[in-house]
């Protein structure tokens, strides 16, 4: 048995509106011989690797575009004041 969604296959993120939901690929994490805390800490891992709750806290709450454009910015110096740091050690 077969079961057909009407999602899209693919969605991108920014042209979503704030009530639309988000396809995305599962995440998935076996518990193996180690336990379900050692399992428990993959997913977190993967969570923050692909941004989950980043997303969730971006998502939270309105922001006007001119201040998401001034945060842009400043996480791109951010990241560039980083990336210098990194370089010269």
């Amino acid at each position: 048995m077969t079961t057909t969604s009407n999602a899209p296959a693919t969605t991108n993120p920014s042209t979503t509106t704030p009530g639309e939901a988000v396809v995305c690929k599962p995440l998935e994490v076996t518990v193996g011989d180690k336990g379900i805390e050692r399992a428990i800490k993959n997913l977190k891992r993967k969570m923050a690797a692909e941004g989950v709750l980043r997303e969730l806290k971006r998502r939270r709450h309105y922001m006007k575009p001119s201040i998401k454009r001034r945060k842009k910015a400043s996480e791109a110096a951010r990241r560039r004041r980083k990336r210098t740091r990194t370089e010269g050690i």
